[in-house]
Formats: C-alpha cells, structure tokens, sequence
C-alpha cells in the first residue's frame, strides 16, 4: 500500500490538479474512488466542504481526520513542501503571488462556469437517464467562457507558461480547468485562443496529465456515443 491515498474521481478537475503534481514530483499514490452523488458520511469527517479531493498521508495517520486534507490547493502547497523539486511555485515573491492568483482563477472562476455551466448540464442528467441540457451548456461556452479565455490568451502573451517562462502551479490548474471541455465536447480553443490551445497540448504531454486524462476518456467513452458540438 502506498503511503498517501488520494480520494475522488477522475473526472474532477481538482483531482486531476493533484494527479499532475503528483506526477511532476515522483510521488506515489493511490487513488481510492469517492462517490460524490452524495458523498458518504465518512468522507464527510475528513472533507467538511463536501468536496473532493482529500489526501491521506498514512505515515501521520491511517484512520480519522489526522494525516488529512481537503481541498486541492491546500494539498498542492502540502506535496510542494513535501517534495521541493521540482518547484511548481515560483521563488520570487511577486511571481509566486501571480501563480497563486492565476491558480484561484482557475478554481474558482473557471471552474465556477465550466463545471456548473457546461460539464454538470450534460454529464449529470446522463447518469440520470435523462436528456442532456445542451441548450445551456451552449449559452455558456459562447456567453460566458469566452471573456474569461480572452483574459487568459492576453495574460498568456504568447509565451509557453503563464509565470516566470517555466512549469509553475497557474499553468496546471488552468489546463485542468479547460481539459474539461475536451472531456464531453467538441469545443475546440484553435483560432481565436491560439496560445491558450498551445499551452493546454503542451500540459497535456505531462505525466499525471495522461493518466488522468486516459482514466476519464476510458469513462466517459463508455457513456457517450459521441461528443457535443456546442457550435
């Protein structure tokens, strides 16, 4: 048994966060699938928020709230203290304040659209047996997510990362954001969001990135005969 247990599911952006870190820094791990439609009750003592993910490590505790943490950026900033090389926070102080912001971003604005905009309106009613509300999912992606890409393309400049010219934490949790849409859509970032297209492929290639992704696809292509075309 590893020593840490990541708990939550695959198609979660914020696990998929954990999973890249975790990747970049050679930690080994396992992932102990939560069901969170609702989650249960003694997943609830150790995520107070409800949410997922939560980490484990056992070398503090193997039972109860001890050796816990909830919430992704929490558990990030913990595996970078854990395992400092590579770094994924810059060493300049204003530097690693524009990570620290551009991560909030993606966690809260992005995923604040995309996953109760476009993801939840055509994944959920799924697993309900129900008809998919692609009407809503696409008043998002063409109302409210291309002011948000445009802000990301501009602060991205052309340039390969978002801070610092190299790897850092906004660069993850940003292409954790937007690898959703890939996951049921056909939405494509090409022409109008080039850089942001560029950036998310290069991300892609990352190791805990294609372990993830392969898990989701593996899922979600067993649900959907095809993926939307939200124009």
């Amino acid at each position: 048994m590893s020593d840490m247990t990541l708990y939550g599911v695959p198609g979660s952006p914020f696990v998929r966060k954990v999973e890249i870190v975790m990747g970049e820094k050679s930690l080994n791990y396992e992932l102990e699938i939560v069901n969170i439609l609702p989650t249960p009750d003694w997943f609830n003592e150790i995520s107070p928020a409800r949410r997922i993910p939560v980490l484990r490590d056992r070398r503090i505790a193997t039972e109860g709230v001890a050796g816990t943490l909830a919430d992704s950026s929490a558990i990030c900033a913990y595996l970078e203290k854990l395992q400092p090389e590579p770094s994924l926070y810059p060493s300049d102080a204003f530097a690693h304040g524009r990570a620290i912001w551009l991560e909030e971003y993606a966690d809260s604005e992005m995923a604040s659209t995309i996953g109760p905009g476009i993801f939840r309106p055509l994944l959920f009613p799924i697993m309900q047996k129900k008809e998919p509300d692609v009407q809503a999912a696409k008043k998002t992606w063409t109302e409210k997510v291309p002011s948000q890409l445009d802000y990301l393309e501009s602060t991205l400049n052309g340039k390969s990362f978002f801070v610092d010219d190299q790897l850092s934490i906004a660069d993850i949790a940003i292409a954790c954001q937007l690898s959703q849409l890939g996951l049921l859509t056909q939405c494509s970032l090409d022409g109008r969001w080039p850089g942001l297209a560029k950036h998310l492929e290069g991300i892609k290639q990352l190791a805990g990135m294609q372990k993830n992704l392969a898990a989701c696809n593996k899922i979600f292509g067993r649900m959907l005969p095809e993926k939307f075309d939200l124009g």
